[in-house]
């Protein structure tokens, strides 16, 4: 009698022990469980310790964090027929854990498909120098489509980046000739400025000099002694035409 109520016993602490570790579960900080009761609902619990029946409940894990989703290089036609080769990356997490396990059969497939289908369809709203250029706006355009439409999920989609952006090498070959000559052409826009100013300038100078003669003699002084600052064997002074004249009046008495 006593061994059998010794072995009842020791089933009974079996069945306890397998009880207990059916019906308790530890939730981290970052998790919800949904509980389901026959199938049906019955709220999300968590974190720390909680208490189910077992077989009637069922347990489904939610994690809470931010989850980094990388979207697979997609191929798009812009708006002006270029075709580009365009990743991305996606910040979203779960806000209603109810219902990303109600309204969803599997919210991280879900909202990396809608990410892939939603990029192609906005690139191939915009021209590819609007794309280049306008990054942000563009960025800012899919979080706002996509936070719109992973809201009944329970899920917030927080940000959006454009990682790479591949043109064909036809394209790139042409922007870099675009840009040559972009830079070439303000070079010369630049040179020619220099030059209107500096003919301005010496203008103003004749201007100056012509109302002035002294100022013109002291000019030559002035490039006579530049002149003579030279390490050279050999000096050139210029004569003026003025003594020429002088000389030549006085031959003629």
């Amino acid at each position: 009698m006593f061994e059998l109520l010794s072995g009842s016993f020791f089933v009974f602490l079996i069945l306890a022990g397998v009880f207990f570790i059916l019906s308790v579960k530890v939730l981290n900080e970052y998790e919800r469980g949904v509980i389901f009761r026959l199938g049906r609902i019955i709220g999300a619990k968590g974190p720390g310790l909680i208490i189910l029946i077992p077989i009637i409940d069922r347990i489904v894990r939610v994690d809470m964090r931010t989850v980094t989703l990388d979207v697979p290089p997609q191929d798009a036609i812009s708006r002006d027929n270029v075709t580009i080769k365009v990743n991305a990356v996606v910040y979203f997490r779960v806000v209603e854990p109810n219902r990303a396990v109600v309204e969803v059969e599997n919210y991280l497939l879900a909202t990396s498909k809608l990410a892939q289908t939603t990029l192609r369809s906005v690139l191939g709203q915009v021209e590819l120098d609007e794309l280049l250029a306008s990054r942000e706006s563009i960025n800012h355009r899919l979080q706002t489509i996509l936070d719109a439409q992973t809201e009944p999920w329970g899920v917030k989609v927080s940000n959006v980046e454009v990682k790479q952006i591949d043109l064909p090498v036809e394209m790139q070959r042409a922007m870099a000739r675009q840009a040559e000559a972009e830079r070439e052409r303000r070079a010369k826009i630049i040179a020619a400025e220099g030059e209107l100013q500096a003919s301005q300038k010496l203008a103003e100078a004749a201007d100056v000099m012509g109302r002035s003669p002294m100022t013109l003699q002291l000019r030559y002084l002035q490039t006579l002694k530049e002149m003579s600052n030279e390490q050279t064997s050999t000096l050139v002074v210029p004569f003026p035409i003025e003594f020429l004249k002088a000389f030549a009046g006085s031959g003629r008495e």
